[in-house]
């Protein structure tokens, strides 16, 4: 049996196709960015079409980089940007609308006017979110309403919902497998994370038909094989996460206690909770980090809608920047922000505030506001909405974390990560690979086929590179983080 594995990590801002080898070391990738569209304020989509033909070019020139035949490729492992909503024609395999993205909030209006459905009373027990229109329920509801035939279609079984996931493994099996995995059935608002099933109630409250969604498998499963016509050959599909939940495998957190950030698109705090549900009393999501063997690990987890997502708005908006690679040293050109916050709530405010209509700002600007001091408060931003998770879990009765494990775009930063380490008082530790996403699909396809035994042995392949320790004085680090919290007050009551 060869050794390779070919993950497939499909995020909001780009299509990654990514190979390891049997030691997790990754020997070629390959990268293209994916096109947002923001027809009407708060409403964003992509084009599923290209979701798909990204991938499938990306995985053609992964493997083309390194002349590798299909054939020597073991099993492929997907992990996705979750929530993102599709639904497609089954016979075609068109879509009938674009792919709504997780940040889109057209669907505020509705989920306040649904919230005063009975059932909204037990969605948070059941499902172990909240109802918002972040999640994937609201969004389908949607297109069923919007797209003219779409909800006779849909109860006839001619249609087909899912996920980036679902929808890419699809089409990369000719259309044979409609499946999801138990980590992004999660984040639908349709999922009993404690019965491990679709839950009929809340279907029958949003009047979304059964026959259109995904059977339900573990993480590492056999999800099928690709189509001959896309390789040449035939590949095993072995694996599927949500990128969130990948990123916790790929930092290898696998006992009860352990937590990693992940800063891209936005930024994302999990935290693993074993075989224990934690409710959250402030607004976190309970949520499955993983399912192996029918067996569930639970995860507590905040997130935050605009990490990297701001950086891209200084550099494409607002000019700012020529490339992400200049805000560290612009940054560190000042000692301070001048008392400017940068609060991004570009398409409402995640947790713990979960407030749709909130909107960007820049406060405390002054005549001697520097583009150096909006770029400084654009990074510390990053880390205060990172603490506002951290301060909720510790409410929530989490123990002082032994250290947090980061990954993603951002986490290259390494004025960022000491800052991060000081607002959160934490040591913050970055492996060598920041590939987490891609590298967890890879980890649990290779563990579906027999390339790593245990999770005991991926844990030993771990290593942190980098570590920062906390610097700053306590009384320094609560005026900043005060002032935080005073400009989120100010643009929510905007």
């Amino acid at each position: 049996m060869s050794n390779y594995l070919l993950a497939i990590d499909q995020g909001t801002t780009n299509s990654r196709a990514i190979i390891f080898n049997e030691k997790a070391e990754l020997i070629s990738q390959h990268e293209m960015s994916v096109m947002q569209y923001y027809p009407q304020d708060g409403w964003v989509e992509q084009s599923a079409e290209e979701l798909w033909s990204n991938t499938l070019e990306c995985c053609r020139q992964a493997i083309k980089k390194i002349n590798l035949s299909a054939k020597e490729i073991s099993a492929i492992g997907i992990s996705n940007q979750r929530e993102t909503t599709i639904v497609w024609d089954k016979k075609t395999g068109q879509p009938i609308y674009h792919a709504i993205v997780w940040q889109d909030r057209r669907t505020a209006e509705y989920c306040q006017k649904f919230s005063e459905h009975k059932i909204s009373r037990t969605l948070h027990e059941k499902t172990g979110l909240l109802l918002d229109p972040y999640f994937s329920a609201s969004k389908i509801v949607w297109i069923l309403n919007h797209v003219p035939g779409a909800r006779l279609k849909a109860e006839q079984g001619e249609l087909a919902f899912g996920t980036v996931d679902t929808f890419l493994l699809w089409h990369l099996t000719g259309g044979k497998s409609h499946l999801t995995d138990a980590s992004n059935a999660s984040r639908t608002l349709l999922f009993n994370i404690r019965t491990q099933q679709w839950d009929q109630d809340i279907l029958e409250a949003f009047a979304i038909p059964a026959v259109m969604l995904p059977t339900v498998l573990d993480n590492a499963a056999d999800f099928g094989k690709t189509h001959v016509d896309h390789f040449g050959h035939e590949i095993l599909i072995a694996a599927m996460i949500g990128d969130q939940q990948a990123a916790t495998v790929g930092q290898a957190c696998f006992q009860p206690g352990m937590v990693k950030a992940t800063f891209g698109t936005g930024a994302f705090m999990l935290l693993n909770t074993g075989k224990e549900i934690i409710h959250s009393k402030n607004k976190l999501l309970s949520t499955i980090a993983y399912r192996l063997k029918g067996e569930v690990t639970y995860g507590l987890e905040g997130s935050v809608f605009s990490a990297g997502t701001i950086v891209k708005w200084l550099r494409d908006s607002l000019k700012l920047i020529h490339s992400v690679s200049e805000t560290q040293s612009m940054a560190e050109k000042v000692p301070n922000t001048g008392g400017v916050y940068f609060v991004p709530a570009f398409t409402g405010l995640g947790a713990p505030y979960w407030d749709p209509d909130a909107r960007a700002a820049i406060l405390g600007l002054t005549g001697n506001t520097s583009v150096e001091h909006i770029v400084r408060a654009a990074l510390e931003s990053v880390c205060y909405q990172t603490r506002d998770l951290l301060e909720c879990m510790k409410l929530d009765g989490v123990n002082q974390l032994e250290a947090l494990r980061v990954d993603g775009g951002m986490a290259v930063n390494d004025w960022l990560l000491q800052f991060l380490a000081d607002t959160l008082n934490v040591t913050v530790q970055r492996p060598g690979n920041i590939e987490t996403t891609a590298l967890g699909a890879a980890f649990l396809a290779g563990l579906e086929v027999g390339l790593f035994s245990s999770l005991e042995e991926i844990a030993a392949i771990w290593k942190a590179r980098t570590t920062f320790l906390p610097q700053s004085d306590q009384a320094d680090r609560e005026t900043l983080y005060k002032g935080w919290k005073n400009a989120v007050a100010r643009i929510k009551n905007a």
